[in-house]
């Protein structure tokens, strides 16, 4: 690609990715200047931008991660369209007020060293992404309150004692992780000795993989046991800080997640792994299983992304709605956050039977403090509502059914009502929508025993 950028190949593109090694900013990119939007320059070996990177005026979308950048560079903050910046895996100390884009909407800092971050950053009233895990923070900038617009916010794997009370009262607020930090670690060490079987790595027989994420990779498997045999997925984790924390923090809330309908079993912890490598035995997913959504683009930044031929029976809208909701009211019961309720994480078959997987943004709170843990719980309610109103927007409406829509889309607003101590509890959302519960789709078959029979086949990616 760089070889084609220098002789000139690339004239008029929008989208430039180079990977190649480089230590210097190459100032051919600057013959794009009147169209390059999107530039990603991640996983080389620079230290540094040039002074007249703003010469790249409809510059949208940059990438630096997996880099050696010690700062982040202060020229950002002179580029007019910048909005998205990505500066992981550096080894950024620095983040000076300069290098905020005033149209700044989205920033990753993730896996850096960074231990105060500037005050202007809460002026910046496009903010709608903020990733910091992996970082040494002890605390936010309290002007990030201001910050209207913010509805992502990963600082897991940090050095918090406690969280900001400010942070409950942001209007938008709804995917938080925070595991990792100092005053989660006896709930996360305790969750992680909860009696659960262990399962020899000598039982297990590993076929092909399944998938892969930032925290781990899971391939089918068969599980042997005596005599008995079942076809399973492993889950070996990675163990390095991902977007949305620690893997260890992962393993835990899924092991403290228990028995539910709506959740992926979980049968067991491995043990004498060869590398010691941390896993788990889950179940394996059914085929008819699809992923409800695809996640966030660039543009939508916090909102998935469906097929544009997605459509929703009301029948598979209340059930979908239904499942998820009882999940998370389950998980809130234990003292988990999943942290990231986003349709991409669901799997669904066409019944609407839905499944809440992917537990990498999980975090764990105290029920007793009842003030703290509803707070927490009423921020999750505000993905719901986002959820919510993706299944509406897509349900097909007869006119037999205008009654139910209209009360999903009253429960929908109550969700998402910015003042967050307004909001609904999943308890009472659960029974709201138990009420508009239909038939199944399965002649014969409840809806429940669906749900229970589908999670003998059911893995999380």
């Amino acid at each position: 690609m760089l070889e084609q950028l220098r002789a000139g190949k690339l004239a008029g593109s929008w989208r430039l990715k180079l990977s190649c090694g480089l230590q210097e900013f190459p100032r051919e990119i600057f013959a794009l200047a009147d169209t390059l939007e999107i530039l990603d320059l991640s996983g080389n070996a620079l230290s540094s931008l040039p002074d007249d990177l703003p010469r790249l005026r409809k510059l949208r979308i940059l990438f630096c991660s997996s880099n050696h950048f010690t700062e982040l560079p202060a020229v950002l903050g002179q580029c007019p369209q910048l909005s998205m910046v990505g500066f992981k895996a550096n080894q950024i100390r620095s983040v000076p007020a300069a290098a905020l884009p005033p149209m700044l909407r989205w920033l990753i800092l993730t896996d850096n060293q960074i231990a105060e971050l500037p005050a202007e950053l809460g002026q910046r009233p496009q903010l709608q992404k903020l990733m910091l895990a992996g970082n040494q923070l002890q605390s936010l900038p309290q002007t990030l309150a201001a910050c209207g617009r913010l509805e992502l916010l990963r600082i897991a794997a940090n050095r918090f004692a406690a969280l900001p009370d400010w942070l409950f009262e942001l209007p938008r607020l709804s995917w938080l992780a925070y595991a990792g930090n100092p005053f989660c670690a006896s709930s996360e060490t305790a969750a992680l000795h909860t009696s659960i079987a262990d399962i020899g790595w000598d039982e297990l027989q590993l076929q092909h993989k399944l998938g892969e994420g930032a925290s781990g990779v899971i391939h089918r498997a068969v599980w042997q046991r005596n005599e008995s045999r079942h076809d399973v997925a492993v889950k070996l984790f990675k163990g390095a800080v991902t977007s949305d924390g620690l893997p260890h923090s992962e393993m835990a809330a899924c092991i403290r997640g228990g028995e539910h309908p709506n959740l992926i079993a979980v049968h067991g912890r491995i043990v004498d792994h060869p590398r010691g490598d941390d896993g788990l035995v889950m179940s394996l997913v059914d085929d008819r299983f699809r992923n409800l959504a695809g996640p966030p683009s660039f543009d939508s930044c916090t909102r998935d992304i469906y097929a544009a031929d997605t459509k929703f029976t009301l029948n598979a809208a209340i059930r979908i709605a239904l499942g998820i909701a009882s999940a998370a009211r389950h998980l809130h019961a234990q003292g988990i956050m999943h942290g990231d309720l986003y349709a991409h994480n669901i799997l669904r078959c066409e019944e609407g039977n839905a499944l809440l997987g992917d537990f990498g943004a999980a975090s764990f709170f105290a029920p007793e403090d009842r003030r703290r843990a509803e707070a927490l719980q009423r921020i999750e309610v505000r993905a719901f509502a986002c959820l919510l109103e993706e299944l509406l927007e897509r349900c097909c409406a007869t006119d037999d059914s205008q009654t139910a829509l209209s009360t999903l889309a009253d429960l929908q607003a109550r969700c998402a009502q910015e003042n967050a101590s307004a909001r609904p509890l999943f308890a009472e959302i659960e029974q709201a929508l138990l009420t508009l519960q239909v038939a199944p789709a399965v002649k014969g078959v409840c809806a429940e025993d669906v749900c229970y029979n589908a999670r003998r086949d059911i893995v999380s990616v």
